[in-house]
C-alpha cells in the first residue's frame, strides 16, 4: 500500500507541475502580444509626432522671422527708389523749375542732370506758362530711371517711355508723368550745343 501511495503521490506531483509550465508559456505569450501592440501602435503614432514636430518647428521659424521683420535691420542699404530720389552728390544746382525737381554738375564741357517730375505733371500745364513757347524746345537725352513719361509732338505722334529707357527727345514737344510715382531721368546735354554734339534732328519729323 505505501508503494500505491508513493507511485500516486508522484503521480499527482507531477500532474500538479504541468499547469506552471504551461502558465509560464502563456505568460510569455501575452508579454510578446503586449510587446507587438505597442511596436504597431508607435509604428501608427510616428508619422503624427513628425507632423507635430515639423509643424512645431514651422511655427518657430514663423515666429522668428515675424520677429526679425519687425527689428530694425542694422547697415540696412536703401531701396533703388528712395536712392533715385536723394540729394544728389556734386551737384553744383539745384533748383525748382514749374514743378520739376533740376539739380545739376559739369563734366568736361557738358553737363549731367537728375531730373525729378512729380505725379501727374504735365508740361503745357506746369512749365508753360514760365516760358515763352508753345512747346519745350529742349532736347533731352539720357536715361529714365524711374516711372513713366509720355512724349506728345505737335503732329500728334506719341512716344512712351517706361523705366527703365534710354530717351532721346527732340525738340518741340509736350510731355506729362504717367501712373503715381514721379519719373526720375538722368539726362546728359552740352545745353546750346546739345543738337550739335549729339548729332540729333531739331525737329520731330518722319522720315
Amino acid at each position: 500500500m505505501a508503494k500505491k501511495t508513493a507511485r500516486k503521490g508522484a503521480t499527482r506531483t507531477k500532474t500538479a507541475a504541468r499547469p506552471v509550465a504551461s502558465r509560464k508559456v502563456a505568460s510569455r505569450n501575452v508579454a510578446s502580444r503586449k510587446a507587438a501592440t505597442r511596436k504597431a501602435a508607435a509604428r501608427k503614432s510616428a508619422p503624427a509626432k513628425a507632423a507635430g514636430r515639423k509643424s512645431a518647428k514651422t511655427a518657430t521659424i514663423s515666429r522668428r522671422a515675424g520677429q526679425a521683420a519687425k527689428r530694425p535691420m542694422k547697415n540696412a542699404k536703401p531701396s533703388a527708389r528712395a536712392v533715385a530720389i536723394k540729394d544728389v552728390g556734386g551737384a553744383e544746382v539745384r533748383r525748382d523749375i514749374g514743378g520739376v525737381r533740376l539739380e545739376a554738375g559739369r563734366a568736361g564741357t557738358g553737363r549731367i542732370k537728375r531730373m525729378i517730375y512729380p505725379a501727374g505733371y504735365k508740361w503745357s500745364t506746369d512749365t508753360k506758362p514760365f516760358v515763352d513757347t508753345d512747346y519745350c524746345m529742349h532736347a533731352h537725352v539720357g536715361f529714365l530711371v524711374q516711372g513713366r513719361i509720355d512724349v506728345v509732338y505737335p503732329d500728334g505722334c506719341v512716344e512712351v517711355f517706361e523705366a527703365p529707357h534710354i530717351v532721346a527727345v527732340t525738340p518741340g514737344h509736350d510731355g506729362h508723368v504717367v501712373g503715381n510715382e514721379p519719373a526720375v531721368l538722368i539726362e546728359f546735354d552740352f545745353e546750346s550745343d546739345t543738337i550739335s554734339k549729339f548729332g540729333m534732328p531739331d525737329a520731330h519729323r518722319h522720315d
